[in-house]
């Protein structure tokens, strides 16, 4: 191909960068030049700046690299140097089948191509505080794990010395004061009793100390008109209304209602043969937090339509047309609920067509 086609054609510079916590691999692929030249570098911010600097205007340089655990300071660092940079979902990156090669510098090379190409997806990057909000969210998810881990630590420990709890729900105040009822003969066994009791007690007010942080964030200029119409809904509290928002951030960047079903990972598996369409389990794939908060929120519809004591104070000085929004959502899901419990033997294949429909319910009104 002359080279004067490809400047017309590709008149920039692009850049995929495959990234790792010590190392970049880098694959440079000028206007000229159909196939990238590679380079490695060291994942500091003195070395990025080098290169680049190298590289030659950032104006007319394109740069990306998958999301991933390194976060996004590298995108912040080339954004500050004038560098257009992408962070691309690694789960959308176009794969051949028979590709079963994978290494760094492949990565690279491939990157650099399709971003050409213009067939990767970006991902919206969130701004420094969005960013330290969804930490805080996540960490609370974390905390809530490791308090279910120690409550169950506490509970096998019970049970294999016969100690049951049998008057009501786990984990009430008097589920709390039984258990600080409890004495063993044996000072070992007392003794490993009060240890993991007092992790339980450690691990609640963790999660109690985070929650209030939380809160704080809530009535933020950055949150708090989407928080509060998402609040609206019936079973997203404030907490899970803080969690929707810091993780999806920008909702708009989904076409329609099933794009944002299938980022929380909502749909099913299906696969289309001639007339024959098979359908599996859910995908589960996309944004783990906002996938968990969309199931605990949609246990809330077994229960029948109501405008509860605390959904009132919710709905206060919000728009009219949210909490009508909010009241059809409740009616639809809560009978949706009841229908799918008849014919559905495991609940939980219930809650997920539930949460499924309450996902695209949020999308829309936070679209509206």
């Amino acid at each position: 191909m002359p080279t004067s086609f490809s400047q017309s054609a590709y008149p920039f510079t692009h850049i995929g960068m495959d990234v790792h916590r010590d190392s970049i691999s880098v694959g440079v692929l000028p206007p000229d030049l159909e196939v990238p030249e590679l380079d490695r570098i060291f994942h500091d911010e003195e070395s990025v700046r080098r290169l680049f600097k190298r590289l030659g205007d950032p104006r007319r340089l394109k740069a990306c690299y998958e999301a991933g655990p390194t976060g996004y300071g590298l995108h912040r660092l080339l954004s500050s140097m004038g560098v257009r940079c992408d962070v691309v979902a690694p789960s959308l990156i176009p794969k051949a089948a028979g590709d079963r090669v994978k290494t760094d510098k492949r990565d690279a090379r491939r990157l650099a191509r399709l971003h050409r190409m213009g067939e990767l997806t970006p991902i919206r990057v969130p701004s420094v505080a969005e960013e330290g909000v969804r930490d805080l969210c996540r960490a609370r998810d974390d905390a809530i794990e490791d308090r279910r881990r120690a409550r169950q630590r506490l509970g096998g420990m019970l049970l294999r010395h016969g100690r049951v709890w049998r008057n009501g729900s786990a984990w009430t105040i008097r589920h709390g004061i039984w258990l600080r009822a409890q004495r063993f003969d044996d000072p070992a066994a007392d003794a490993t009793f009060r240890r993991y009791l007092a992790t339980v007690e450690v691990r609640d007010a963790d999660v109690e100390a985070i929650e209030a942080e939380l809160r704080g964030w809530f009535d933020h200029s950055l949150f708090h008109d989407r928080a509060r119409r998402l609040a609206a809904y019936r079973g997203i509290d404030r907490i899970g209304a803080l969690v929707l928002v810091a993780e999806v951030c920008d909702w708009r960047r989904f076409e329609s209602a099933h794009r944002h079903m299938a980022f929380c990972g909502l749909v099913p598996r299906s696969t289309h043969s001639g007339n024959r369409t098979l359908r599996g389990h859910l995908t589960k794939s996309g944004n783990v937090q906002v996938r968990r908060q969309l199931i605990e929120s949609a246990w809330a519809y077994q229960h029948a339509p109501k405008v509860t004591a605390h959904i009132a104070k919710r709905h206060e000085g919000l728009d009219p047309e949210t909490v009508a929004r909010a009241w059809k959502a409740q009616q639809r899901l809560s009978r949706r609920f009841r229908q799918l419990a008849v014919r559905k033997e495991s609940r939980n294949v219930v809650v997920a067509a539930v949460a499924r429909e309450l996902s695209g319910f949020v999308w829309a009104e936070m679209t509206s």
